[in-house]
């Protein structure tokens, strides 16, 4: 039954002869030199995406950290 579920979307990825019309419809649309220029902003692009996500996760990783180091920091205190 999974098998039927997954059919429809594996019909809407483009295959071989797809992907290869798609470049070259990019290839037309931004010429030959701009290529390499939009290469190179999405890999920054990616790079600083990727930073990003290891900082928050550093951040998460040093909160818990700290909450385990200092577990009477949570607890109520009676008055």
């Amino acid at each position: 039954m999974d098998q039927l579920i997954n059919i429809p979307f594996l019909l809407g990825l483009p295959s071989g002869g797809e992907w290869l019309i798609i470049l070259v419809v990019i290839l037309l649309l931004f010429g030959a030199k701009r290529l390499p220029e939009l290469a190179r902003g999405l890999g920054k692009g990616i790079r600083e995406f990727k930073g990003a996500v290891k900082d928050v996760e550093n951040e998460l990783d040093e909160a818990a950290k700290s909450v385990e180091e200092n577990p009477d920091d949570r607890k109520p205190k009676d008055d």
